[in-house]
């Protein structure tokens, strides 16, 4: 498989392209076959050195989106879809800048979609970033209302100006 490997933090011409065997999971674990990833602010943080214990050499990648090849368990099919967000992704353990990648199962999120892979690829992280903070961290509540500045950001994506959460 191929998979952007980074041996050391700097520019990213440090991220290299190479061929890796397929990993194997283990108990507790799923192969994913990766069809797309966001790219998310904290993964230019790690590239640059400024994640602390991050081990190197490192595949990054906190996000993605794909299909189970092979759950050890039996409890997700081959082909089922699956998204999988932070947890130590591209930071305790190898991410998803590869075409495959072995996750802990408690963090995939089965779900069903028709959308395609390049749209669905920046959802995770997206919807997962917004419900932390309206959810966890204002503890905004249903009939309240909040004004979105800057559209084009995540919030505006996700959100119209005028609707009440």
């Amino acid at each position: 498989m191929k998979a952007a490997v980074l041996y050391r933090p700097g520019s990213a011409e440090e991220l290299l392209l190479q061929e890796r065997p397929i990993p194997t999971p283990s108990e507790g674990q799923v192969l994913v076959w990766v069809q797309a990833f966001g790219l998310n602010r904290s993964e230019l943080m790690t590239r640059k050195g400024l994640s602390p214990n991050v081990q190197f050499p490192r595949v990054l990648g906190i996000e993605c989106v794909g299909e189970v090849e092979f759950d050890p368990s039996g409890q997700y099919a081959k082909g089922q879809q699956v998204m999988a967000m932070m947890g130590g992704m591209g930071r305790d353990y190898d991410g998803s800048y590869a075409e495959y990648t072995v996750l802990p199962r408690h963090l995939l999120h089965p779900f069903e979609s028709h959308l395609p892979w390049e749209v669905l690829g920046a959802i995770p992280e997206m919807f997962q970033t917004v419900h932390g903070s309206l959810h966890l961290a204002l503890g905004i509540q249903p009939g309240e209302t909040l004004l979105i500045r800057g559209g084009l950001h995540r919030w505006g994506c996700l959100q119209s100006r005028s609707r009440k959460i």
